[in-house]
């Protein structure tokens, strides 16, 4: 549902309106989930869920994509994961704290108070959102920014442009954004990078469950999932922010990646409670890798928008495949070392890293043809370059 969400989202001109409401019903399904009292009712409210919750990410992304210029979106996708991160971190305070002191609350059991707790803060967050949202620049209401402001937005984002293919203004109908999302061969190649990217992150889901393995209590437990989250949050803020500042991307992509799998290599090589936990929280680090390569994508296809908006649903959709092998990696036969789960992720790391620097040489021919382009016209001035 991701892809004609932003399809959509492309051609409206209210995100501020369409991203809360989804999140307002996604938050209310949520509560439904805590209502349930067989699989059949799950399945359904987290498939019904999911239909609505596919909005979001990709929206945020590419509304951020249209407000910031290629060297501002590092940080500013970062923020957005970086809330992704806090969440897990937070996630897991809250849910220790519920499952320790709600068991039994008002005759519901605790497992059900984690979504009556979530779904309503969801529900009041969103709500909230409606008025703090910004809509496009073109688009914006009035009150938000003043006439001249708008013109200013709007004229960055036009000088942002890749005017090379005449993009500069977006009259594509959302069937043409759809062809030239999926025509375009960078969009593969990005999707089959955060494959990898998302199959090698798998552990987040399973993060519980790996600290299990030192052996506390599931309370600690949880408390211990906190702190590498937490570091990996400031990490992740202060990474994108160097990526935009020096304009480069694949080594703000590539060592945080290798950082996590020197964790991984860690955790497979030894079941000592320090050691192991280390490498626990180095594997983490991978979400900054995460954050910058998302930022990347909006400036690998800077026009038109709803071409954009496609490319950035299909490779976030696509990519998540890796998160149903994912889900059967984490194999209980393999507890308590998890050897080959985390060779699995170590494997996949690897693959991260080889496409990303085979991105960077793609995006460095690509410069390289613009760069000629404008000689042979005999233009002086540098234009749009992608960021490697």
């Amino acid at each position: 549902m991701q892809i004609p969400s932003n399809m959509f989202l492309s051609r409206i001109s209210r995100p501020s309106l369409y991203l809360p409401m989804c999140m307002i019903v996604w938050g209310f399904l949520s509560l439904l989930t805590g209502c349930a009292n067989n699989f059949t009712q799950v399945l359904l409210t987290r498939v019904i869920l999911g239909i609505v919750e596919a909005s979001f990410f990709p929206g945020a992304v590419f509304l951020i994509s249209r407000w910031y210029k290629h060297d501002e979106l590092g940080m500013r996708t970062a923020i957005l994961v970086c809330g992704v991160i806090f969440s897990n971190a937070f996630g897991a305070l809250l849910a220790s704290a519920i499952l320790d002191s709600m068991q039994g609350v008002l005759g519901f059991a605790a497992w059900r108070w984690l979504f009556f707790v979530e779904g309503t803060t969801t529900i009041i967050v969103a709500t909230s959102a409606v008025y703090i949202l910004p809509d496009f620049p073109e688009t914006t209401r009035p009150g938000w920014l003043t006439e001249e402001e708008v013109r200013l937005a709007v004229r960055r984002m036009q000088e942002n442009a890749d005017m090379s293919e005449d993009y500069g203004v977006d009259t594509k109908g959302i069937s043409d954004g759809f062809w030239l999302a999926i025509s375009d061969p960078n969009t593969w190649i990005l999707t089959m990078t955060q494959f990898f990217l998302t199959l090698s992150g798998g552990f987040t889901d399973w993060f519980p469950t790996i600290m299990s393995t030192l052996g506390y209590n599931p309370t600690i437990t949880l408390l211990l999932c906190a702190p590498p989250y937490l570091l990996t949050t400031v990490i992740t803020f202060i990474a994108a922010r160097h990526s935009d500042m020096t304009r480069e991307r694949c080594k703000h992509i590539t060592v945080p990646l290798w950082i996590t799998l020197i964790g991984l290599l860690i955790a497979m090589s030894t079941m000592s409670t320090t050691a192991r936990y280390f490498s626990f929280s180095l594997l983490t680090v991978s979400y900054t890798g995460c954050a910058i390569f998302l930022g990347w994508q909006s400036n690998i296809f800077p026009s038109p928008p709803v071409k954009r908006a496609v490319a950035l649903a299909f490779i976030n959709a696509v990519s998540n495949v890796g998160n149903i092998f994912g889900s059967y990696i984490w194999q209980p036969s393999w507890a308590p070392t998890y050897r080959a789960s985390l060779a699995i992720c170590a494997i996949s790391t690897c693959a991260a890293i080889a496409s990303v620097h085979y991105v960077k040489r793609r995006l460095v021919k690509m410069n390289n043809t613009l760069h000629q382009a404008e000689l042979d016209k005999g233009e002086s001035t540098v234009g749009f370059r992608y960021l490697t």
